[in-house]
């Protein structure tokens, strides 16, 4: 059992820095609404991936690969991501208009944590390959905890509480640039954030566009692996 606890750590450190747009909306959030906001937004990604979870473990896994690669799912998701990003990009504009050190204290004080949850399950939902990483660690770990249903999880769980802690400490460290976020900037760091979720999504998009040439690029990696 510790060997399996062992073995779980890093892939807990490694989803935590995993690079989507959940990781910069998370040091966003921190940042700008403090600690209790980002772990709200956190714990919204955690039931999303919960879900995954038990998606992967309880689907054969003729369903599971079918849709990991159903190219309607990415164009979808990355639909729905790239507009959350023009959105974001249009209201970060008409709130810098009218922010006012006060008002930035004001909602702060008023911060939805609700709202932050949803919106960390819904970045988290909507991104395919999320399913995709756990759909490879029930493939890949699953036949080597035996299929034991209390191996497996504690292996998960494990993940998902390193994946917490980790996440904290970085919820702490952008927390401590709050107090150097002047409006303008915060209002950059929301026009970046933006940008970046849409990049995320055309990307996503284009997967499901040319799924041919997303395979291709995938035999070239494993070629130049072995």
């Amino acid at each position: 059992m510790l060997e399996d606890i062992l073995t779980a750590i890093p892939l807990g450190i490694l989803l935590s820095f995993t690079v989507g747009p959940v990781f910069f909306v998370l040091l966003e959030t921190s940042a700008i609404k403090g600690f209790r906001a980002g772990l709200s937004f956190d714990l919204g990604v955690v039931l999303g991936d919960i879900i995954f979870i038990l998606i992967a473990y309880f689907s054969t896994n003729r369903l599971l690969e079918r849709i990991k690669d159903d190219p309607s799912l990415f164009i979808f998701g990355g639909m729905l991501l790239t507009v959350y990003g023009i959105v974001s990009w249009l209201k970060s504009k008409s709130k810098y208009r009218s922010i006012t050190e006060e008002a930035i204290e004001e909602e702060v004080v008023k911060t939805d944590y609700k709202r932050l949850f949803f919106k960390g399950f819904f970045l988290n939902f909507i991104n395919i390959g999320v399913l995709g990483f756990w759909l490879g660690i029930i493939i890949i770990f699953g036949p080597k905890l035996e299929m034991d249903e209390r191996r497996i999880f504690v292996f998960v769980s494990t993940i998902l509480i390193t994946y917490i802690v980790v996440d904290c400490l970085k919820i702490l460290l952008a927390k401590q640039l709050k107090n150097r976020l002047t409006p303008y900037r915060i209002f950059r760091v929301k026009r970046v954030i933006s940008v970046i979720l849409v990049v995320f999504g055309v990307a996503l998009m284009v997967q499901g566009i040319f799924p041919k040439e997303k395979k291709r690029i995938q035999n070239v990696i494993e070629d130049i692996r072995n």
